[in-house]
Formats: structure tokens, C-alpha cells, sequence
């Protein structure tokens, strides 16, 4: 019976945050290098994995995108993209107003730069077989080839690469993160970090949920102010597609609901059937929001750039990747760790924290992405039907 019982992902992050604050106060050193002997083994396996989860995900993805290419389909990409970039410029903007204040009041609890550094008992060296950055380049070159040579054989070959990649992450990957996870707050709350952070984060949460509310009703107004009508009355009838995410985390599962709802908002058949399952697949506002204000605040925290140009590359970047994030669990912040590691520096410890943070507040991202989807049928039906 007990072996039946299936606890999701998320209550196993918050469990093992706690449980790794908890036996940070009471675990001796000699068993807290045990768990960090596994993150240093663990940490070098997902390194090894970035890129190939890169490749494996977003060559097939753009492959797919690409291969009914039309007026249609490039006015929604194009929308979608730009909608999920202009979410991340916003995120990144309230951040740098609001987020060094909330850095700054918490510098007397400890200073991570000053924590003391922990040695496991050993280490193995996994290298990468190719570096992110060439990962990225040709997951483009070899997607974009596929879906406008019609490589038929190449594009089975990297949907079945797809199913090893996907089958990794969900098998091994995710559920060895609650341990990894354990581990990275284990040492934290050892060496003193873990307070602060979590201080911190409590506030960051706050703003981001915030944030996502308002970003909704930046779509939904200049939606509005498309076809000429009431945009608190258009994203009031997204409101069951909304509440379906929250309650599925799955973009996917609230198709039929925002299918509906769109619909509902006067959207044409045509294109409502049209863009709705491709933005489940494209349009990525809330995670992008979501991973930019995590990772700004990990940057101040760390000392690590964090300038307005370098935030740009991520988040152009942010959004082309994330493509690859629906149908595999965690997919978003999986796909993230390639910028998050290439283009902003982070290393194995903060792309943990990076996607603790990320699936505690995975459902409203969701539930962001999905309601925008609305809005964007909502446009393209007016740019394809005047």
C-alpha cells in the first residue's frame, strides 16, 4: 500500500528544503559530506546532461514548428516570442527597482561569498560531449534544416533522441532532484546561508506573484485595445482556463479549457484550434518571468553580473529555448539551465536553487502561460481576419 502512494514533485521539494534546513542544525560534518559527495556526483551528471537535453529537446521542437510554415503560424510565433521576451524585460525591470533593497536588508544575516566550503569525500569527473553554447547552435542549425530540407529520416532520429532525453529526465533526473535538493540546503543551513536565502526568496515570491497578475492584464489590454473591446472582461472569461492550470500545472491538460474560453472571446474557430495548441507549445510569459526574477536575485545575491545587456542575451535566449519546456516535467527550468549556465555564470548550486524556486511556484507560470494564450488568439485573429 505504502509502495503505491505517489507524492508529487512539489510537496518532495518543500520536503526536502525543510528537512534539509532541519538536519542542517543537527547532522556533524562526516554525514553532511556524505550528501554532498552525491550533489558532487549529481551536479556532474546534469552538467554532462545540459547540453544533450538541449539537442535532444529543441532540435525536434523547432523541427516540428517549423514544417507548416505560413502567414498564420509565423504571425503567432512571432507574437508569442515577442510577448514572452517583453514578459522577461518586465521582470527583470521591477527586479532591478525592487530586488537589491531586499538583497541588501538581509547582508548582516550571512554573506554567501563568506560561507565555508565543504570538500566530499570524492568526486568523478563527467565531461560534457559538447559545450552548451554548441549545443544551442546546433539544435537551430539541425531543426531548422529539418523542417525546411523535409529530413525525414534526421527528424524520426531526433524525436526518438527526444524520448531517451525525456525518459532521463523524468526517470533519473527528477527524482533524484528532491535528494540533490536536500543536499544543497543541508550545506547551506551548515555553513549559514540558508536563512538569508530563504528570507530573501519569501519576498521574491511575493513580488512575482504580483507580477504575473499584472502581466495578465498588460495582455489582456492591449488585446482589448485590438478589437475594440472590455479587456478585464475578455481575461475575466479565461478565468476556468486559468484556474484549470493552477490546478493541473499543465498546459497541455487546459487545452480544451482555454480552447473553449477563447472561443467564448469571439476568437474564430479557425484560428482559435489553430493557435491555442501551438502557444501551449511556444508561449512561455510566465516562465520567463518566473526563471528572469529568480535568477536576477541569485545574481545579486552571488555577486554575479547582472546588467541590463547580459539580461537581454538571457532572456532572448530564454525565449527561443523554452520551446523545448511542454510535455516534460520541469521542461522549462530544464531548458533554462543552458543559459542560465552560459550566458549568466551559474554553477551547480545555483541552477538547484534555480529549480527548487522554480517548481514551488510552478503552477502560477502555468497558469500565466495558458491565460496569455488567450490573448494572443485574440490578436492573431484580428491580424488574420480584418
Amino acid at each position: 500500500m505504502i509502495s503505491r502512494l505517489k507524492i508529487g514533485l512539489l510537496p518532495r521539494i518543500i520536503l526536502a528544503i525543510i528537512l534539509g534546513i532541519v538536519f542542517g542544525n543537527v547532522l556533524t560534518l562526516p554525514w553532511v559530506k556524505v550528501f554532498i559527495t552525491f550533489n558532487a556526483i549529481f551536479s556532474q551528471f546534469l552538467g554532462f546532461m545540459i547540453p544533450l537535453i538541449i539537442v535532444g529537446l529543441v532540435t525536434p521542437a523547432i523541427a516540428e514548428i517549423g514544417r507548416s510554415a505560413g502567414r498564420l503560424l509565423l504571425i503567432t510565433v512571432a507574437i508569442a516570442y515577442v510577448d514572452t521576451v517583453m514578459s522577461g524585460l518586465i521582470s527583470y525591470g521591477t527586479g532591478r527597482w525592487l530586488f537589491p533593497a531586499m538583497v541588501e536588508n538581509t547582508a548582516h544575516i550571512a554573506k554567501v561569498e563568506e560561507a565555508v566550503s565543504i570538500a566530499p569525500y570524492f568526486s568523478i569527473q563527467i565531461l560534457a560531449l559538447i559545450d552548451v553554447m554548441s549545443g544551442l547552435i546546433f539544435s537551430f542549425m539541425m531543426g531548422l534544416a529539418i523542417a525546411y530540407a523535409d529530413l525525414s529520416t534526421l527528424k524520426n532520429m531526433f524525436g526518438e533522441f527526444r524520448k531517451v532525453i525525456s525518459m532521463t529526465i523524468s526517470k533519473a533526473i527528477i527524482p533524484l532532484l528532491p535528494l540533490y535538493i536536500f543536499g544543497i540546503f543541508l550545506q547551506m543551513t551548515y555553513t549559514g546561508q540558508a536563512y538569508r536565502i530563504m528570507l530573501v526568496f519569501i519576498q521574491i515570491i511575493c513580488v512575482i506573484f504580483v507580477l504575473h497578475v499584472l502581466i495578465l492584464v498588460y495582455q489582456f489590454c492591449v488585446a482589448g485595445f485590438v478589437v475594440k473591446k472590455n479587456p478585464f472582461k475578455l481575461l475575466w472569461n479565461m478565468l476556468p482556463a486559468y484556474l484549470t492550470a493552477l490546478g493541473t500545472s499543465s498546459s497541455a491538460a487546459t487545452i480544451p479549457v482555454t480552447l473553449k474560453q477563447t472561443l467564448k472571446n469571439g476568437v474564430s474557430e479557425g484560428v482559435a484550434g489553430f493557435t491555442v495548441p501551438l502557444c501551449a507549445t511556444i508561449h512561455m510569459s510566465g516562465s520567463a518571468m518566473k526563471i528572469t526574477a529568480c535568477a536576477l536575485t541569485i545574481c545579486l545575491m552571488s555577486g554575479l553580473p547582472s546588467n541590463f545587456g547580459i539580461f537581454l542575451n538571457f532572456i532572448l535566449m530564454l525565449g527561443i529555448v523554452m520551446v523545448a519546456a511542454p510535455g516534460v516535467p520541469g521542461g522549462a527550468i530544464m531548458a533554462a539551465l543552458a543559459p542560465l549556465a552560459s550566458i549568466l555564470g551559474f554553477d551547480a548550486e545555483q541552477q538547484a536553487l534555480m529549480i527548487a524556486l522554480y517548481i514551488a511556484m510552478d503552477s502560477f507560470g502555468t497558469a500565466c502561460n495558458v491565460t496569455g494564450d488567450g490573448a494572443i488568439a485574440i490578436v492573431v485573429d484580428r491580424c488574420t481576419n480584418k
